[in-house]
């Protein structure tokens, strides 16, 4: 398997790759951090990893997209597999002060992997064989006080790919949306550990599962599905006066 991994330095990014590099997949991964995809790279080869390229990229300058893309197909001659895994939790108070803020969120959260998904499918499109996998967010089901303007971007995202799975599903290719819940990750670490925090080990096997199931929207751990069927139910006037 060829794998590119968008975002490779983060905690679940690392938890799949690690799951494929058993499997001694090809995997190209793209981070802004050298040290950090040095550190992941190196891991992933001791893990079995039939081969692992790095490519430093700042997700948020769209106009190198393309090139990144060329450079892994290019790199691995070919690609089976995509997981789009980058994104910030930003600060939902200075992003409603600044709206400046608000829009650096929506292109690191949205704008971005819509410009990643929508090459990728083309990519993958005439070939008729593919699976593009995106990490979105349970905060995407429904718009919370507390954050909204990452909420939004996820939710935009997530029509996104229900609309890009339909697209593609008439050239068999995979388009799965992943959904987690809280995660104990570097990205969480402001906030309150609680019996809902999900490790990323866990979080990691469920999309390695999931991506090679070609599944369509996985929740992960599973419990955050009916958890947010029971958000979505609850009437408008009633959920504005909950403090979540």
């Amino acid at each position: 398997m060829k794998i590119l991994i968008i975002g490779a330095t983060s905690a679940i990014a690392h938890e799949t790759a690690k799951c494929f590099a058993k499997d001694g997949a090809e995997l190209f991964l793209v981070g802004r951090s050298s040290e950090k995809l040095e550190a992941v790279q190196n891991d992933l080869k001791v893990r079995g990893a039939k081969r692992a390229e790095s490519y430093l990229l700042d997700i948020s300058q769209l106009d190198r997209h393309q090139a990144m893309i060329q450079s892994a197909i290019e790199t691995l001659d070919g690609l089976d597999m995509v997981l789009i895994a980058h994104g910030t939790l930003g600060d939902q108070r200075l992003s409603q002060e600044n709206v400046t803020k608000t829009l650096e969120e929506f292109t690191t959260n949205c704008t971005s992997v819509i410009s990643l998904a929508t090459l990728l499918a083309n990519y993958f499109e005439p070939r008729k064989h593919g699976c593009i996998a995106v990490i979105s967010s349970v905060a995407g089901d429904r718009g919370r006080p507390s954050n909204y303007v990452y909420g939004a971007a996820k939710g935009a995202v997530t029509v996104f790919l229900q609309g890009l799975r339909s697209r593609m599903a008439k050239s068999g290719v995979a388009v799965v949306t992943i959904k987690p819940g809280f995660v104990d990750t570097p990205m969480t670490a402001s906030i309150r550990k609680g019996p809902l925090f999900a490790s990323p080990r866990k979080v990691g096997e469920g999309i390695y599962h999931a991506m090679l199931k070609g599944k369509e929207v996985v929740y992960l751990p599973w419990f955050w599905r009916p958890i947010l069927l029971i958000v979505k139910s609850i009437p408008e006037p009633v959920f504005k006066k909950l403090s979540i």
